[in-house]
């Protein structure tokens, strides 16, 4: 069963294409990532989805519903944590949801089985304003509010930016419990590492969404083989390596350089000999296995390319 449907989803602000000719389709009871940088378009795709902002043109469905002529049943059935926190901070976190709560008329007790994991987390801080909260406090907080009414799809944008490493891990192992209640997850981030924890993905750039698949169906299908090379003068070996005829493609990633060859070639030695060239000091050379970053690194280069040889329909 389709949950969430976008089809051919465009939307404009003045010059700026934010969301152009989007599509893709999220399952019942998927945990389905939306994975791209700050201003690739993940916002006004979530706003679209939430009933808060008008497309252009195309069609969108959440829970079957049309999220132009059905926009009150889809609020009642979403739940959406918004990138910033937006609750209210001088109000304390037993105020917040009790708040929460109210507007879709119910309790936390009629829906503490969906919520008690998370509720049992911040109630040692009921009397303390939202305000005070830690990064990560503030985020169980926000999650615990859009639960709070039992929502069959959850929007969640960049939910872990700005909180530490142990939140990040915990709010990822809290959406793998949600997921298992049938709850339908969309969650949107820019951290590469976290498109591995979803069922499936849809990278995104510049408003177009590149490659839906699940994240090692993405990196399997990584044309080339992949070398990492390091040298002592790193900075140095990059910028000779971009402008050698051999190579295709050459960055950096880490303390190694991510490099691609023209050719088939997937011998180490070829691509040391083509680094030996200009006496580089403890050179390394590896081939290596890719990951979503350098999946997504090609198709934005590929997407660039596509753009420089096809027209706008502007003519610039």
């Amino acid at each position: 069963m389709i949950s969430v449907s976008v089809k051919n989803i465009t939307k404009t602000y003045g010059e700026l294409k934010a969301v152009d000719n989007v599509s893709f389709e999220v399952e019942k009871g998927e945990l389905f990532g939306l994975i791209g940088p700050d201003g690739a378009g993940k916002t006004s795709l979530f706003r679209i989805l939430t009933t808060l902002l008008l497309a252009d043109s195309g069609t969108a469905t959440v829970e079957g519903h049309d999220v132009v002529k059905d926009y009150q049943a889809i609020r009642n059935k979403v739940g959406y944590m918004p990138g910033r926190f937006s609750l209210y901070q001088d109000l304390t976190v037993a105020e917040n949801l009790n708040f929460f709560a109210t507007i879709f008329g119910t309790t936390i007790e009629e829906n503490y089985d969906l919520i008690k994991d998370i509720y049992e987390q911040i109630k040692p801080f009921s009397d303390r304003r939202a305000g005070k909260l830690s990064g990560g406090m503030k985020q169980k907080l926000a999650l615990c509010c859009a639960l709070i009414h039992k929502p069959e799809v959850l929007f969640l944008d960049e939910p872990t930016t700005g909180v530490d490493v142990v939140s990040r891990k915990e709010f990822w192992e809290m959406l793998d419990k949600l997921k298992k209640q049938n709850i339908s997850i969309v969650v949107s981030t820019p951290y590469m590492d976290e498109a591995k924890l979803c069922d499936r993905i849809a990278l995104i750039q510049n408003g177009k969404i590149m490659s839906v698949d699940k994240p090692e169906t993405i990196v399997l299908n990584y044309p080339k083989v992949l070398f990492a090379v390091k040298a002592k003068i790193i900075y140095k070996l990059l910028d000779n390596l971009r402008l050698d005829p051999e190579v295709e493609s050459c960055y950096a990633f880490g303390e190694y350089l991510h490099l691609t060859l023209k050719n088939d070639d997937d011998n180490e030695k070829t691509v040391q000999q083509i680094a030996k060239k200009y006496n580089p000091d403890e050179l390394e050379v590896m081939a290596i296995t890719p990951t979503i970053e350098d999946s997504f690194i090609r198709l934005m280069r590929e997407q660039q390319s596509t753009n420089d040889i096809i027209p706008t329909s502007n003519g610039q």
